[in-house]
């Protein structure tokens, strides 16, 4: 990595301590950073999530660790590309760990990594956000759920599929915590209008941008 010699000239954005999904915000001024320029984004714990959103906007990367809480990642962009597929919902949440512990919060951040991005876990992507939504409703996480859900379509899974997940919660759960937790819930919200919308013809792109619109980061219901 040529650029390496000129990260002191990158600007740089230290994230550690912010609550929420600063994500966005990374990203938009990753988008609006030229070809042959960088960011340097410091936080608390390894930035694992940010990578693949970075690679997909045209930029090379590596990460310093210079303490217990403090981690530098350096991005290059070395071509100005858009990024071939939106990644909705990154897991906001980690940033909770390093409020209580540092090491915390690294902890966390590479179990999730291992749990959804490591190349040995046998189960598709796709199977795998099904069990977690599953197992969220289950525990009563319905705002997880729906994340799982919005998650899934967006990725391209089939809409029968959730025919049959929600099928099975109802057997499972029993007809009255269906009638009485699901059905009114935002989880059930997002799959009836993924089911209208393709009921009324349109094409699955516009169906995920209204899924990111009423179900993404702003409904007080899903975000975290």
């Amino acid at each position: 990595m040529e650029w390496k010699d000129r990260i002191e000239t990158f600007k740089r954005i230290d994230v550690r301590g912010i609550q929420g999904n600063f994500f966005q915000g990374i990203k938009k001024q990753a988008m609006n950073t030229p070809a042959g320029e960088g960011l340097t984004i410091v936080q608390s714990f390894d930035p694992i999530p940010l990578y693949e959103v970075m690679e997909g906007l045209g930029f090379e990367h590596f990460t310093e660790r210079r303490g217990d809480a403090e981690f530098c990642a350096y991005f290059y962009r070395a071509e100005a590309k858009q990024e071939e597929k939106d990644i909705p919902m990154r897991p906001a949440a980690l940033t909770n760990m390093p409020l209580i512990d540092g090491k915390l919060g690294n902890i966390a951040v590479n179990f999730w990594d291992l749990t959804w991005n490591d190349a040995g876990r046998y189960l598709p992507y796709e199977t795998r956000l099904l069990l977690s939504l599953t197992n969220a409703v289950g525990a009563g996480r319905m705002r997880q759920a729906t994340r799982e859900l919005v998650k899934a379509y967006i990725h391209g899974l089939d809409s029968r599929a959730l025919d049959d997940v929600f099928e099975l919660l109802a057997w499972n759960q029993g007809i009255g915590y269906f009638s009485s937790e699901i059905g009114p819930s935002t989880l059930f919200a997002a799959y009836k209008t993924v089911k209208r919308m393709e009921k009324q013809g349109r094409d699955r792109g516009e169906i995920c941008e209204t899924l990111k619109e009423k179900f993404g980061e702003t409904n007080p219901d899903v975000k975290v």
